[in-house]
């Protein structure tokens, strides 16, 4: 009995022996391949131009650093001197050798960004225009709340969505971004807020572009900046915004991070929403709520649902009737939020008075919603138009 015991111990030790390595191998592989895919993605994006260290997540930085021959300790130092120490230069991380320095100049930079244009509000929401490496135009904005700073981020050069009411469809989709070019964003206005002895509490993922088309590169990117070893921003801190990719809303349910999952949806019934939506032909509302739900059976979070109140449009007592019976049964609520009017799409927002209706008609519904706070009314503050603004000044030159 106990030599039968013994050979099944040994047998046992031997079979746990033989998964560590092969999940060892495993993890290994997947790191080499996520560096691979990395790599050439950038390659693919911007030709010879140097890679920005800021494309690497933390787990990645530690497979470049191997593939270079150091330790991985040597990829978690490079980490801590980006976004603990936020350094700009090479030269300042101190305890790499000078043969290390030199290697990482040689064949990377740290931020991609060169800032184009600055606009300040009198409520102290900033406007940031960035130039990246290929000379296109991206904005992003930071806004002061009362629970801290955050900042709104793009994640495409254009937007191919076409929604009536942005401004960022004015100008067609060029190019996804990389992971650097959106973490890059975050970084810039977390040294911008560093000169004040201020830290960047939130992050929403709801500038130019749609998110869940650049889906891998920016999901990369907020592992970077949430990571306890990069800036710490908690997920609960982070929100996505979607104006309804099907496929990819089923994707992040699959995620289950403590991300926070919003919803573009500006308009409660098909007819109403093709008209403001393109993407709403490609994925009407039975569609999209049968995902919303898939997100919510698996994850349990609350989701937030964006409504522009456009005037005449969309503000009716019967839009809100619909709209009450559409999130019927869900944990969720509405952000209301006042329309920046955009020259060329000709619509009008609702005052203040007019919004409150709405916002009461939903409430004696059982819908819980919030009326989004004005910011930046008096710079070019709706999403794409200091973009719009440049290019077309270029054009005219």
């Amino acid at each position: 009995m106990l030599k039968e015991r013994s050979v099944r111990f040994f047998f046992l030790v031997l079979v746990i022996t033989e998964f560590n390595l092969l999940y060892s191998i495993y993890r290994a592989f997947s790191l080499v391949i996520s560096l691979f895919c990395t790599m050439v993605y950038g390659k693919i994006i911007h030709g010879d131009t140097m890679r920005s260290l800021y494309d690497f997540n933390y787990e990645q930085i530690q497979e470049l650093a191997l593939s270079k021959g150091w330790k991985t300790y040597r990829g978690h130092q490079i980490f801590q001197w980006l976004y603990r120490k936020r350094v700009q230069d090479m030269d300042e991380m101190s305890d790499l050798s000078k043969e290390t320095r030199e290697i990482l100049k040689q064949e990377f930079i740290i931020s991609p960004l060169t800032l184009k244009d600055c606009q300040i509000s009198s409520d102290g929401t900033t406007k940031f225009l960035f130039a990246l490496a290929d000379g296109a135009l991206i904005e992003s904005v930071m806004m002061i709340f009362d629970y801290g700073n955050s900042v709104c981020v793009t994640t495409q050069v254009g937007c191919n969505m076409g929604c009536a009411f942005c401004a960022s469809g004015l100008t067609k989709k060029q190019r996804n971004l990389t992971s650097g070019e959106i973490v890059a964003q975050i970084m810039y206005v977390q040294r911008y807020l560093d000169e004040k002895e201020q830290r960047l509490s939130h992050i929403v993922v709801m500038g130019t572009g749609e998110p869940f088309d650049n889906y891998e590169a920016m999901m990369n990117a907020m592992a970077t900046v949430n990571h306890d070893r990069g800036l710490g921003i908690g997920a609960r801190h982070i929100t996505i915004s979607t104006c309804g990719v099907v496929p990819r809303i089923y994707d992040f349910a699959k995620e289950h991070t403590q991300y926070n999952l919003a919803i573009s949806l500006h308009a409660p019934n098909d007819a109403l929403r093709d008209r403001l939506m393109p993407i709403n032909h490609a994925y009407p509302l039975n569609e999209l709520f049968a995902a919303i739900h898939t997100y919510s059976d698996e994850n349990n979070r609350r989701l937030t649902f964006e409504y522009i109140l456009l005037k005449g449009v969309n503000d009716t007592a019967e839009c809100a009737r619909q709209l009450a019976q559409l999130l019927k049964g869900l944990n969720a609520y509405v952000n209301l939020i006042p329309y920046n009017a955009v020259d060329e799409k000709g619509f009008q927002g609702v005052n203040h008075e007019q919004a409150m209706v709405f916002y009461d008609r939903l409430m004696k519904q059982g819908v819980r919603c919030t009326i989004r706070k004005e910011h930046g009314s008096d710079i070019d503050a709706a999403c794409g138009q200091l973009r719009v603004k440049h290019l077309r000044r270029e054009v005219k030159q």
